[in-house]
């Protein structure tokens, strides 16, 4: 979700922070094809550049000129600024096809919701968009399917468990771009002042585990608890799954009051009340405490691999002392970890769908798909740059959760729901009870469709 990061995002992942838009549901059967079975595909699908089934623009053809807007996944006006990757791409494109400029523009992803709502508002539309969900485009009529504009063989490249998720009424219309799954940092450091031999698997292990670092004192957390509005749909998410909840059921109906995650939340008050996580976890923000973890002042946190160069960044941890694991759950290790994904839609209002086919073929190439992840900390959406990332002992972890992950709702009205979150779940750590929290958010969430 997404970048993905921290009070205002540096380099690292924004997943789906402030955007409630590219989130999606979790889908069990996507998973049964999983990124094993995509292993097959031939390894060079995305490094097609050829249009869709719909044709191509030739290089003699009339001059088009494409939109694409996006979310900025670093800052802008420096060296990772994302306005410098895609136009890196759009100028090597125009190379390859002289008659097709692209004209870039990216935002910050704190801005962007509100610029890209103003643009459509006064329809001003790109052709290209990048940090959203592709549902509501798909309502009005105005968005391509994925197949309109993607050859076979990058659709068919793919990861397998968000291929889907841009689904509307059956049809694919959102094109994965860039990837993430969670699970636990912990601080093996801390871990051994406090006697602990293992990471944690089951929330009374993770229990027990956060009041032993917190008795430590100097400030210690055993648990960061990110509840603020920053991405607090995403840590509730993670402490549902652990006892079979979400937000939504196999059907697509929401469930967010549902037994099962109020039991998650009854769970994390205890730890909130006996002091093992930060103080009101309801208005703090994922940003806050995965720099506090890098700082090493966190015994166990929840996160992608964006946590990874901030505490490279901070210089405080060095790679023994800490490490990675499943995120725990009542009895077991969670085996359907959250895993999120950016989108790319691209809107037909302007007719430019050869034009964009060309672009989009050229730009999921596996060098551009490496080169974002790389620079953003990020994970691919193709099975043919993922494939490469196995075996890397950072990310590796990360890329093998991916087949059994589990994605947000893709309810055309998820955005609004997901932004319901993000404001209010918090309280129902910080004094309110959970059942009246997750009961008005239920009854938002119904009545907004």
């Amino acid at each position: 979700m997404n970048r993905h990061a921290y009070s205002v995002p540096t380099r690292t992942e924004r997943v789906l922070v402030m955007k409630g838009m590219a989130m999606k549901r979790r889908l069990a059967a996507a998973a049964a094809l999983g990124l094993s079975a995509a292993m097959a595909l031939s390894a060079c699908s995305s490094s097609s550049t050829s249009g869709s089934g719909s044709g191509s623009t030739s290089a003699g053809g009339s001059p088009v000129t494409l939109h694409f807007f996006g979310a900025d996944y670093g800052t802008a006006g420096t060296s990772n600024s994302t306005q410098l990757y895609w136009q890196g791409i759009a100028t090597a494109f125009h190379k390859q096809y002289p008659n097709i400029t692209v004209d870039v523009q990216t935002i910050d992803w704190t801005d962007f919701p509100t610029k890209l709502h103003t643009m459509l508002q006064s329809k001003d539309y790109p052709d290209i968009i990048e940090g959203d969900a592709p549902q509501s485009y798909a309502q009005e009529g105005i968005a391509y399917k994925a197949s309109d504009v993607l050859s076979q063989s990058t659709l068919s490249n793919l990861i397998p468990t968000f291929a889907k998720q841009g689904d509307y009424n059956g049809s694919e219309y959102g094109i994965p771009f860039t990837t993430s799954t969670r699970a636990l940092y912990y601080n093996t450091k801390l871990f051994k002042a406090a006697g602990i031999s293992g990471a944690p698997t089951t929330w009374a292990e993770l229990k027990t585990d956060a009041g032993k670092i917190a008795a430590l004192g100097n400030s210690t957390i055993g648990y960061g608890m990110p509840l603020g509005t920053e991405e607090a749909q995403a840590e509730s998410y993670m402490w549902m799954l652990g006892d079979g909840g979400g937000y939504v059921n196999s059907g697509g109906a929401y469930t967010i009051n549902s037994a099962a995650n109020l039991n998650a939340f009854a769970f994390m008050n205890t730890l909130v009340k006996a002091g093992d996580t930060e103080a009101n976890p309801g208005t703090v923000n994922r940003a806050t405490l995965w720099s506090d973890f890098a700082a090493g002042t966190v015994g166990m946190v929840g996160g992608s691999p964006a946590v990874v160069p901030i505490i490279q960044a901070a210089g405080k941890l060095t790679t023994s002392d800490w490490a990675t694991a499943p995120f725990p759950g009542q009895s077991a290790p969670v085996s359907d970890p959250l895993g999120v994904d950016d989108q790319i839609v691209a809107l037909n209002v302007h007719n430019n769908q050869s034009s964009i086919a060309d672009f989009l073929n050229f730009a999921y190439q596996d060098t551009y798909q490496a080169q974002f992840d790389k620079e953003y900390d990020l994970l691919p959406a193709t099975t043919s740059a993922a494939n490469a990332e196995l075996s890397d002992p950072i990310f590796g972890p990360f890329v093998k959760a991916i087949p059994t992950s589990s994605a947000y709702p893709v309810n055309a009205n998820w955005s609004d729901v997901g932004t319901k979150i993000k404001q209010t779940i918090g309280a129902a750590v910080d004094g309110t009870a959970p059942a009246t929290v997750l009961g008005q958010i239920q009854s938002f969430a119904l009545s907004d469709q």
